[in-house]
């Protein structure tokens, strides 16, 4: 069957694909020299006919703040109205734009000299102050917001995985005030967009967790049980609580009373990447063990698309759902893998689900990113993006 009319067909857009690094990103002491992205606004118009024409009926656009108040308490102008300007040419391609506060640059004055989310005083300040700009400076062009993108992926790519700011790395205390300070984050700016009165969504990272198997013939240890267990606590199981009952409580850190948590997301919204096993040490594998890995070492597995999927619903079966996906493999992987997805998406919401729609990670391909797009770095249309085009148009999901 083909997906049901309202099923909004999405591309994301991150800070750094659309603007670049910006000067006063804490990213920036990283780079050297210009970083690749798209040159938006300049080339919005293009881009963004390029994707309405593949089906594309909405785009999340990251508003870079590291762009927009480059020094505490100053606005920058011209950077906010080719913000403006981008997401006209958006909407002059008749695409809905959802903006995002936050993807994972962060101005380094916030983050280094304030101390970013984990230090309560600056989250509720300085964030606070950002939303409220962001929401005036922004609202009469969107259509949603994301306030915060994959909260639990930026602390652990800053504090666990060392590969962004602050690039520590098994840093679990410094990893765990910061998923608070992220949550907490993303719930406070959410209950104050939604006093603009369009739908905010949430977009939070799932990783499913197995148990390592030292042999293949052998169950996994009671060790690697208990990891598996902590790290979907961490990862998915406070997130939930959190929306469910109003109280935040990640591991090691006390409870957190969050008043109005649960009324915060119209939409509850994920992203899918990869799944990992865990021995037990603590060690993260790749899952499931096989021998070919995509570009950043994790295994292409579209099956866990709806190992997260299925799980959602049954944690919010009256919750409306959305779903974010990057490419999985590069090429012909990639596009086997949405096939995949899509598939699974498909039975999910003939099944019944609320599942309201699809969204594709920086669906242009830039820099060294090939293979990876719905159109390729000359705005071609890839076997992903005919894929996505024909099945946003009506037609059948390939089985």
């Amino acid at each position: 069957m083909s997906f049901p009319d309202g099923f909004t067909w999405g591309a994301t857009m991150s800070a750094r694909a659309a603007w670049g690094v910006a000067s006063g990103s804490d990213v920036a002491a990283g780079t050297s020299g210009p970083t690749a992205s798209l040159g938006w606004p300049a080339s919005a118009p293009l881009d963004a006919e390029q994707l309405a024409g593949l089906g594309t009926e909405a785009v999340r656009l990251t508003i870079d703040w590291a762009l927009i108040e480059p020094e505490p308490g100053r606005i920058d102008e011209g950077a906010t109205e080719r913000v403006r300007e981008a997401a006209v040419a958006l909407q002059h391609a008749g695409l809905d734009v959802w903006g995002c506060l936050h993807d994972g640059p962060l101005p380094g004055w916030f983050s280094v000299d304030e101390h970013g989310f984990g230090d309560e005083q600056a989250r509720r300040y300085f964030w606070p102050r950002f939303v409220e700009t962001a929401g005036e400076a922004f609202g009469d062009l969107v259509a949603g917001w994301v306030p915060v993108a994959e909260p639990n992926r930026w602390a652990m790519r800053g504090w666990i995985d060392g590969t962004r700011p602050p690039f520590r790395r098994d840093d679990a205390e410094g990893f765990a005030e910061a998923l608070e300070g992220a949550l907490l984050a993303t719930v406070d700016a959410a209950l104050r967009l939604r006093g603009s009165g369009r739908p905010v969504a949430s977009a939070h990272w799932y990783l499913p967790v197995a148990p390592a198997r030292l042999d293949a013939d052998a169950p996994p240890t009671p060790e690697a049980e208990v990891w598996a267990a902590r790290i979907d606590e961490i990862h998915r199981g406070c997130w939930e609580r959190l929306l469910r009952e109003g109280t935040l409580v990640v591991p090691n850190r006390p409870p957190v009373d969050v008043p109005g948590a649960r009324e915060a997301f119209d939409l509850v919204g994920f992203s899918y990447r990869h799944a990992m096993a865990v021995r037990g040490d603590g060690v993260l594998l790749p899952y499931p063990k096989r021998t070919a890995t995509d570009a950043d070492g994790s295994v292409v597995w579209p099956e866990g698309f709806g190992v997260v999927l299925h799980r959602l619903a049954e944690s919010f079966p009256d919750r409306p759902l959305v779903a974010e996906v990057p490419a999985m493999g590069r090429g012909a992987q990639a596009s086997e893998s949405l096939r995949e997805v899509l598939a699974i998406a498909d039975d999910a919401v003939s099944g019944g689900m609320d599942l309201r729609g699809l969204w594709w990670s920086n669906p242009i391909e830039v820099g060294p990113d090939r293979g990876t797009g719905l159109l390729d770095a000359d705005r071609g249309a890839t076997a992903a993006g005919d894929l996505w085009c024909s099945v946003a148009a009506g037609g059948d999901v390939p089985r």
